[in-house]
């Protein structure tokens, strides 16, 4: 059973809790754990498990400031916290008539999906959802999202030529959730109108926003 991908935030990279979910994590998948390509910024730094479908963001804590092209083994992972997680699906495309159309931002192309074929994650009771979890699988669309999150708090995308545009977005801040959307349906000047049929296709879960 994988844990609580919620509970990891605010973990460092070398935690228990985190060794153990991707341990767990990589028995629901074709492959073997190995380490995470770094991407280290002055504020940032990201863990990118291309092959599980899952970033880890970390904010670097106590004054440290890493310099840009580290490597894992020269972290100091005892000054950096979990931020947020960016899990990935990738949508089998539907049978369309050929036509050009630009693709994803190239780094999110490497992401295979996230192994896991049904897991929940937890909603804040302070938020007065009426569930207490949501339960995600890889065909879980825009009607299933608002029909257990309610109206998002923030949402956008969705505009300009279908080719081009980026997907749509909706966030429930109250429960620490964003949802961009894959597909056709997330695209183009219609894409609300069609977004209650589009798939997740990347969740980021960081720490609910109270106003």
């Amino acid at each position: 059973m994988i844990p609580d991908i919620q509970t990891l935030l605010g973990v460092n990279p070398s935690a228990d809790s985190m060794t153990v979910f991707l341990k767990d994590l990589v028995q629901h998948s074709n492959t073997s754990l190995t380490a995470p390509e770094v991407k280290s910024y002055s504020d940032a730094v990201y863990f990118n498990y291309y092959p599980l479908g899952i970033s880890f963001l970390y904010i670097p804590q106590k004054g440290y400031k890493p310099t840009g092209g580290l490597k894992l083994e020269d972290l100091q992972v005892d000054s950096l916290v979990l931020d947020s997680i960016n899990i990935y699906n990738a949508p089998k495309p539907k049978a369309t008539p050929a036509k050009t159309t630009t693709s994803s931002r190239t780094a999110e192309l490497a992401f295979s999906t996230y192994p896991v074929l049904k897991w929940k994650l937890s909603l804040s009771p302070e938020a007065s959802a009426s569930n207490e979890s949501i339960e995600i699988s890889l065909t879980t669309n825009g009607k299933d999202f608002v029909s257990c999150l309610g109206e998002p708090d923030r949402k956008g995308g969705g505009s300009g030529p279908s080719s081009g545009s980026i997907g749509i977005w909706c966030e429930w801040s109250k429960h620490g959730i964003m949802v961009e959307f894959g597909g056709d349906e997330a695209r183009g000047p219609q894409a609300w109108e069609r977004g209650k049929d589009a798939i997740w296709r990347v969740i980021t879960v960081f720490p609910p926003k109270q106003e």
